[in-house]
């Protein structure tokens, strides 16, 4: 029988979080032919053995150091044999329907290069990041300046997070979240999987923007919802934040294009470097 699918999760010490996803992805995968494989940043030996003890299905890549998070999809998407492969990050919960929902999408419409799906967060809350537009210069100041936390459902401020789209509908989008994008392993493959310039953050517009440049589409599945506890993995690692802010500069002067050439992206990077000094402060201080 035919893998239908393979499914990649990057882990960075958050073990309890890991543990949690793989369990409801074992109960997803009941009736599907998949396999799964964990790219294991800077491996606590002690920690993987009693995981890879309870899921004995798993096939584990151990590192002993933290490559990233594009890096490290890479190095699994190399041994993926599944039809599709879906990138998941481990501080996911997902429910028993949505991979073979998500599946039976995605064999259904050939046009479509990769879906994403509602994320919500611990408490319930929707996730804006589920479903983004093609960043733009425009969109980007209101980002940083908060103008589209005031206004998070119109149009014209809150464009990078598309909020005038209903969060339960289909859509068809720019940019997916790389906590759950699926696609077929044939195209992530071609394209070359994440572009490895991106340590962490970033990485997944860069590849729903390549995936429009083959001339696929991006869907938004509102209609199927997962748990991400967002950012367990980054508050493991200090230097976050430089990857962070690090990733919007290597983001704009790789897609200058989108942001009004020289000057708008003079413009934003300064924006970006005054808005990364204001957070260490405010972490510094705290």
């Amino acid at each position: 029988m035919t893998t239908e699918l393979s499914i990649i999760i990057v882990n960075y010490r958050v073990y309890p979080y890991l543990d949690t996803c793989l369990q409801a992805v074992s109960t997803a995968l009941s009736t599907l032919k998949a396999e799964i494989i964990v790219v294991d940043n800077d491996t606590d030996e002690a920690k993987q053995t009693i995981l890879a003890t309870s899921f004995p299905l798993v096939q584990w890549i151990c590192l002993n150091q933290n490559i990233g998070f594009a890096r490290a999809n890479n190095l699994a998407l190399k041994k993926a044999g599944g039809k599709y492969v879906l990138f998941l990050n481990p501080d996911t919960s997902i429910q028993p329907n949505v991979l073979k929902e998500a599946i039976q999408y995605l064999t259904s419409n050939s046009k479509v290069g990769a879906i994403g799906v509602q994320m919500i967060d611990g408490k319930g809350r929707f996730l804006p990041e589920s479903k983004r537009d093609q960043p733009g210069l425009l969109g980007a100041i209101f980002k940083l300046t908060g103008l589209a936390a005031l206004f998070p459902h119109t149009a014209f401020f809150n464009s990078y997070a598309l909020g005038h789209l209903d969060q339960h509908q289909i859509h068809t989008i720019p940019v997916l979240a790389g906590a759950f994008m699926m696609m077929p392993t044939a195209l992530a493959k071609k394209i070359g999987g994440f572009d490895e310039s991106f340590f962490m953050y970033g990485e997944d517009i860069d590849l729903s923007l390549r995936i429009l440049q083959q001339g696929f589409e991006n869907h938004y599945l509102g209609n199927l919802t997962i748990t991400h506890y967002k950012g367990a993995s980054s508050k493991q690692d200090p230097a976050y934040l430089a990857h962070f802010y690090g990733s919007m500069i290597i983001f704009v002067e790789k897609y200058h294009h989108l942001y009004g050439g020289l000057m708008g992206v003079w413009c934003l990077k300064m924006g970006i470097r005054f808005t990364a000094w204001m957070a260490y402060f405010k972490k510094k201080i705290q």
